[in-house]
């Protein structure tokens, strides 16, 4: 075993391990908090096991009891990211092999940096609030004391007390719900996750929502304004499952339920167990961006069944996500695909190193984050240079299917842990023993510990971009004389991913002149398009042109939803467009109260607003 050491926490799991939480949350939405109670269920790993240290974050602690027992307890000093260790003191000890229940009775900020709480006005229906949960990176210690590091994996039970209006759900299995006894206007909903997993993955939804089957094992929860349309984008969600489990092997956690969050959740998907989360800029209506699902699919094995042991590993759960996901795109369209969206995925890298800086160790595959602030190193590293790692390895070892029986076999035997890039690697060479010459030329350290793009560039099959690179040629060489000779035909026979890529490679360019921009939507028509990724370039291509017209729209689409992926490079388009700089900080700041903690946060950092300002 490697040592257990994890920069982004302050949890000692070298000296004991946690096996199961069962958690007790009140959800009070007046005064935005959980009172809440978690007892953990803790194996000792060494003798004479007095103290343990677990992460917290904002929490008020009022009590702590070992075995039923009053506990000592101490909050340290607080720092700037990490949340604050809660050392407790056993009024007795322990030896190695034996197990202590610690029970913590609690209740979280009113800003916790997990939780998003909503005002009605804030959500599709305007009647009831809402909350929702993000603990993904070193969150979840806002929510729950725990040991906040992926290293540690636990099954876990819940019950929670909302307004019997609303409903709950969790990353678990359902389990009932009754009146709550103490109160007569609430609800108690039952939750079980009986399979490991580490807190990251911990999620709580409470809102007015509905669902709808989806499959034998699938339902969609959303808000009933989303419902129906939400059903029917994702209802190939079982074909993709039965695809998943064909390559991956069987799918464990039972149930793979999907929730259509409100628009101010900050990712595409969270691959939480039995509640994998979607952005509502998925509901296009032309089922192009399926791809989302198959990447949160595709981390019910590679994420939340194998782990990363801290995250300077993520790459482990990203790079072999989209891997996989890849693989599922290929066997339900075709390799071309796949070789398409590969080639799509190395120019988010370009771009990711680009805004980074090529020097930047958090470009590296495996980098050092010592001190280092996760929200503010979360970039496309870890899942597209992680991926083009394992296809340039199917290159070397044999190709996709050969390739894939190394990915299934690692699955199936580091499933229900954590593990190291060491620890990868060490069995990527047992797996491929006869081959063992040919990964030793690979440049691991090129590969794993030097920023930038990595030393090798894959020779992705061109077919299907052709269309896109000739098309930007195209607009990036016609004088302003010949745009004439363009018309809505050259886009008529392009898909809507062709397009997204035809709109990427022009964002690669230097601006276009203001005349083409504007002739490109008088024949394309590409301000009526819904598809969130293709008016996300689209808006952006405008607003590098100067094209004043855009900047409303953009500014419109950065607060209307509040995906990082479409927010961030929004606001930052428009405030380095000199004229509307003031704008970009005046809009932002107007809609700072609404938005994800971890966004505002961040949109404040590239704006340069001052961040001292309670968000």
């Amino acid at each position: 075993m490697t040592s257990a050491i994890d920069p982004c926490s302050f949890s000692s799991f070298s000296s004991c391990v946690t096996k199961h939480l069962n958690l007790t949350f009140h959800v009070d939405f007046d005064s935005h908090v959980l009172k809440a109670k978690v007892a953990l269920t803790v194996e000792v790993l060494v003798d004479h096991f007095t103290s343990l240290t677990l992460d917290t974050k904002d929490l008020k602690v009022s009590k702590v009891t070992a075995n039923g027992q009053a506990a000592k307890f101490t909050l340290g000093p607080k720092h700037s990211f990490m949340g604050t260790p809660l050392e407790i003191t056993l009024p007795f000890d322990l030896s190695r092999g034996q197990h202590v229940i610690v029970e913590v009775t609690y209740e979280t900020a009113p800003n916790a940096s997990a939780l998003q709480w909503l005002t009605p006005e804030q959500t599709a229906g305007k009647k009831h609030p809402y909350l929702f949960s993000q603990c993904q990176a070193t969150h979840c210690r806002s929510m729950v004391p725990c040991q906040d590091t992926p290293a540690m994996k636990h099954t876990y039970y819940a019950q929670v007390s909302v307004p019997k209006e609303l409903v709950a759900v969790m990353s678990a299995v359902r389990d009932g719900e009754e009146p709550d006894p103490q109160d007569s206007s609430r609800a108690i909903y039952r939750f079980r996750q009986p399979v490991p997993m580490p807190s990251y993955l911990i999620a709580i939804v409470v809102g007015a929502l509905e669902s709808r089957e989806i499959g034998p094992r699938s339902r969609v929860w959303s808000e009933k304004e989303f419902v129906d349309k939400a059903a029917y984008e994702f209802s190939e969600t079982e074909t993709m499952l039965k695809t998943a489990e064909g390559l991956a092997g069987p799918y464990v956690w039972g149930q793979y339920d999907i929730l259509v969050l409100p628009p101010s959740f900050p990712y595409g998907g969270m691959e939480n167990p039995c509640l994998t989360y979607a952005t509502p800029t998925l509901l296009a209506g032309d089922r192009s961006l399926s791809n989302v699902i198959a990447h949160e699919i595709s981390h019910s094995w590679t994420g939340n069944l194998v782990t990363n042991k801290t995250w300077e590993h993520f790459w482990l759960n990203e790079g072999h996500t989209v891997y996989l996901e890849r693989m599922i795109g290929r066997s339900m369209e075709s390799e071309q695909f796949r070789q398409f969206k590969a080639m799509g995925g190395w120019k988010e890298l370009q771009e990711s190193v680009n805004t980074f800086g090529a020097n930047n160790p958090l470009t590296n595959l495996v980098p050092n984050l010592n001190e280092v602030d996760l929200d503010e190193a979360f970039s496309s590293v870890p899942y597209e240079k992680g991926f083009a790692l394992l296809y340039h390895l199917e290159e070397l070892m044999g190709g996709p299917e050969v390739f894939m029986g190394f990915v299934k076999s690692y699955i199936q035997l580091f499933s229900y842990s954590s593990i190291t890039t060491e620890e990868w690697k060490h069995y990527l060479f047992t797996y491929f023993k006869n081959k063992v010459d040919i990964l030793n030329k690979v440049d691991w350290n090129a590969w794993m510990h030097t920023p930038g793009m990595p030393p090798v560039k894959p020779q992705y099959d061109s077919t299907m971009a052709d269309a896109c690179i000739a098309l930007c040629k195209r607009w990036v060489k016609t004088k302003e004389g010949d745009l004439g000779n363009f018309s809505e035909w050259d886009v008529k026979t392009l898909s809507t991913h062709q397009l997204i890529e035809f709109l990427s490679l022009l964002l690669q360019q230097e601006p276009l002149p203001l005349s083409h921009v504007k002739r490109m939507q008088e024949v394309y028509q590409l301000n009526s398009f819904n598809n969130a990724e293709i008016r996300f370039r689209w808006l952006r291509l405008c607003v590098k042109s100067k094209w004043e017209d855009a900047v409303p729209m953009a500014l419109k689409m950065a607060t209307e939803q509040g995906r990082m992926k479409f927010t961030r490079p929004l606001f930052k388009e428009v405030y380095n467009f000199d004229k509307y700089h003031e704008e970009a900080v005046r809009v932002f700041v107007a809609h700072r109260a609404a938005m994800h903690p971890v966004t505002a946060n961040l949109v404040a950092k590239d704006l340069k607003v001052d961040n001292d300002k309670s968000t």
